[in-house]
C-alpha cells in the first residue's frame, strides 16, 4: 500500500499546474529581473505578474506584497523591523501563547533586546479573547502579532475583531497566515491587518518562496541589506521560478475561493467519527466548529504519539508530541491550551489537502485504530516461554541511546544552580567532564562508581542489554578503574511487551558482566511508555591512578568503547535499513 499523505499543514505537494508554470524558468528563461537587457526584463515582467497574482488573492495593491524566503522571514521581518522602527514611540508588542515558533522564539529575541512582551493565554479551544486583546494595550504597546489559523489544532482567531480594535488603539497589527491561506478567506481589508505573512509551501507552491504584506503608510525596518530589490525592502536577487510558481498557486487559490470547502470538511468530520466510534475516549484538541475545514487534532489515551506515528505507517501525520534530546516535549499550544499531559502525550495532527479522497480516509480509518489498540491492549502475561516472534525494539522507543540524552548545555544551567561537594575525599565529581564519580576511601583505595541508562539501540532484546551493560563498564575501564558490582536500572512497558522480553534483556546484561569478572546484585525497576536499561557499576583504583579527560596529555592513546557509527547503525536498525549482519555486529560490542 502506498502512503496516505495526512500532514497537509506540515506542506503540500506542488500543484501539476504549479509546476507546468515554473517549467520554463528552471532552464530556459533565466535572466537576472534587476538587468534591463531583453532576458532581464521578461523575468522581471513575470515577477511583477506574480505579485499581482499574489495581490489578488489577498485583495491588497501589488506594491503591498514584499517577496520573502517564507513564512519564517516574513514573521521574522514583520516584527523586528516593526520593533525596530517604532522603538522610539515603545517598546510592547502583544502576542498569545499559541503562535508559531517562527513568532515565539522573535519575541524571546526582542526580550533580550528590551522589549516588553505580553503572551496572551487562550481558552481550551485554543482561542484568543479579543477583549484580553484590548485590555493589554497600553502608551507603550507598537505592534499586536497574533496568527489567523493554528497550525496545530487548526482554531481561528478572532482576527477581525482584533484588527478593529487595533486599529481603534493606532496599533500597528500583523497577522501570520501561513496555514489558514488557501483553506479559508484571508482578506487584508476585511482582517484589517497592517503586516501579513504567507508561504508557499503551505499553498501547493515550492519550498523557500514566501511574502510579506506591507499596508501603504506603514514603514518596517530592512533586515537584508544590500542591493534595492523588493522596494528597497529586501535586498536579493529574485528567485523567478519559485516565484512564477507562487503567483500560480495564489492564482489558483483566487479562481477556486467560490469553491465551498464543505468536501474537504466531510472528510475531515468522516476521519473524527469513525475514530471516535470506536475510540470515545478519545479528545477533541481545537474548536468544534471555528476550525480550519481541513484540521483535525486528537488525543489518544494511554499512548505516545510518536509510537503511535510509527505504527500508523503507511498514514502520515504528525505527532502532538515530539522527542527532544531524551525527553518527550508536550507541544506548547496544548499546554497552553490546559490539555491535561497524558493526553497531550498521544495527540496527533490529520491535515488534509485538496487531493484527499473518500477512499484513502476509508483505508486510513483501520490502519489508525489498530496501531491505537496495538499499543494500549495489555500484553501482560506470566508466561516466560521463548518468544516465538520477534519483537524490534527500536519500534517501541521514540529515541535511540544516548541520542536522547539531555542536551549538555540545558543540563549545565541546571546543574550550576546546584552546591558543588566540597568534601576533599570527593576527587570526580559534578565540576568534572567524565562519566564516572570517583571518592578517596583511604590513600591506597578510591571508589569508582557510574550510571548508564538509555533506550534501545538494536532490536534483539539480548542484545540490547549486553550492549547497555558493556557501555556501563566502559566507564569504569575508562577511569582506569576495574569494576566490583553492578545494579541495574530497568524502565519497562508491561503493557506492550511480555515478560520474556525484559528477562532476555537482563540475561543479555548478565552474560556481559560475567565477561569482566564481576555480578549484578540488585537493581530499580519502573513501568514506563518505552523499554530502557542500564546499570550502575562500582568499582575501584588507586588514587594516584586516576585517568580523567583533564588529565589527557598530547600522545596520549585513544581507547574507543564502541565502534565509530553506532548511532548512525542504530538509527538505520529503527527504519529497517541495516541487515541482520550488521545488525548482530552492533550487539557484540565487548569491553
Amino acid at each position: 500500500m502506498g502512503s496516505i499523505y495526512l500532514d497537509f499543514n506540515a506542506t503540500t505537494p506542488i500543484d501539476p499546474l504549479v509546476a507546468d508554470a515554473m517549467q520554463p524558468y528552471l532552464a530556459e528563461f533565466f535572466g537576472n529581473p534587476s538587468s534591463i537587457h531583453a532576458e532581464g526584463l521578461k523575468a522581471k515582467e513575470k515577477v511583477e505578474t506574480a505579485r499581482k497574482q499574489v495581490a489578488a488573492m489577498l485583495n491588497s495593491h501589488p506594491d503591498e506584497i514584499i517577496f520573502t524566503s517564507g513564512g519564517t522571514e516574513s514573521n521574522n521581518f514583520a516584527i523586528k523591523g516593526i520593533a525596530f522602527a517604532n522603538r522610539n514611540k515603545g517598546n510592547h508588542i502583544i502576542t498569545s501563547a499559541i503562535e508559531h515558533p517562527s513568532v515565539i522564539e522573535v519575541c524571546h529575541y526582542l526580550e533580550k533586546q528590551g522589549f516588553v512582551i505580553t503572551y496572551l493565554p487562550v481558552d481550551k479551544y485554543g482561542s484568543v479573547d479579543s477583549a484580553d486583546v484590548e485590555k493589554s494595550i497600553n502608551a507603550t504597546t507598537i505592534l499586536i502579532t497574533i496568527m489567523h489559523a493554528n497550525n496545530e489544532t487548526g482554531t481561528i482567531q478572532p482576527v477581525e475583531e482584533i484588527g478593529r480594535i487595533a486599529r481603534k488603539h493606532n496599533v500597528i497589527f500583523h497577522c501570520d497566515a501561513a496555514q489558514s491561506a488557501g483553506k479559508i478567506l484571508v482578506d487584508v481589508e476585511k482582517m484589517e491587518v497592517d503586516l501579513l505573512s504567507l508561504a508557499g509551501h503551505k499553498i501547493y507552491a515550492p519550498k523557500g518562496v514566501g511574502c510579506l504584506y506591507i499596508r501603504r503608510g506603514i514603514h518596517p525596518e530592512k533586515l537584508i541589506h544590500g542591493a534595492d530589490h523588493e522596494q528597497n525592502l529586501r535586498a536579493g536577487t529574485e528567485n523567478v521560478m519559485s516565484l512564477v510558481g507562487f503567483g500560480k498557486a495564489c492564482e489558483i487559490i483566487t479562481d477556486q475561493r467560490n469553491q465551498s470547502p464543505e468536501l474537504t470538511k466531510e472528510l475531515t468530520d468522516l476521519l473524527y467519527m469513525e475514530i471516535k466510534e470506536v475510540v470515545p475516549e478519545i479528545k477533541l484538541n481545537g474548536h468544534p466548529e471555528k476550525r480550519l475545514p481541513n484540521t483535525l487534532n486528537i488525543s489518544f489515551p494511554g499512548v505516545e504519539s510518536s509510537l503511535l506515528i510509527e505504527k500508523m505507517a503507511p498514514v502520515a501525520a504528525s505527532a502532538g508530541a515530539a522527542c527532544h534530546s531524551g525527553s518527550e516535549v508536550i507541544s506548547p499550544v496544548l499546554s497552553a491550551m490546559n490539555v491535561p499531559d497524558n493526553l497531550a502525550m498521544g495527540s496527533i495532527r490529520f491535515s488534509l489537502g485538496r487531493t484527499t479522497k473518500k477512499t484513502e480516509i476509508e483505508k486510513a480509518i483501520p490502519i489508525i485504530l489498530n496501531a491505537y489498540q496495538e499499543l494500549s491492549r495489555s500484553r501482560i502475561s506470566l508466561d516466560l516461554r521463548p518468544l516465538t516472534t520477534g519483537y524490534k525494539l527500536t519500534h517501541y522507543t521514540h529515541g535511540l541511546g544516548c541520542a536522547c540524552k539531555i542536551r549538555p548545555q540545558y543540563l549545565e544551567r541546571i546543574l550550576k544552580e546546584l552546591p558543588l561537594s566540597v568534601d576533599p575525599n570527593v576527587l570526580v565529581g559534578l565540576k568534572d567532564p567524565d562519566d564516572a564519580a570517583v571518592f578517596k576511601i583511604d590513600d591506597q583505595t578510591a571508589i569508582v562508581q557510574t550510571v548508564d541508562f538509555f533506550t534501545p539501540v538494536v532490536d534483539d532484546p539480548y542484545d540490547f542489554g549486553a550492549v547497555a551493560a558493556a557501555n556501563a563498564l566502559s566507564d569504569i575501564y575508562a577511569m582506569g578503574a576495574r569494576p566490583s558490582f553492578a545494579l541495574s536500572i530497568v524502565g519497562f512497558p508491561e503493557k506492550l511487551l511480555p515478560p520474556e522480553v525484559l528477562k532476555q534483556i537482563l540475561l543479555g546484561a548478565s552474560d556481559k558482566v560475567s565477561e569482566a569478572g564481576i555480578s549484578i546484585i540488585g537493581g530499580h525497576t519502573i513501568e514506563d511508555t518505552e523499554p530502557k536499561f542500564g546499570l550502575v557499576v562500582t568499582g575501584s583504583i588507586d588514587p594516584e591512578k586516576i585517568l580523567t579527560n583533564s588529565s589527557a596529555k598530547p600522545g596520549d592513546a585513544i581507547i574507543l568503547t564502541k565502534p565509530i557509527g553506532t548511532g548512525i547503525l542504530s538509527t538505520g536498525i529503527k527504519r529497517g535499513l541495516v541487515d541482520r549482519v550488521n545488525e548482530k555486529l552492533m550487539g557484540s560490542v565487548s569491553v
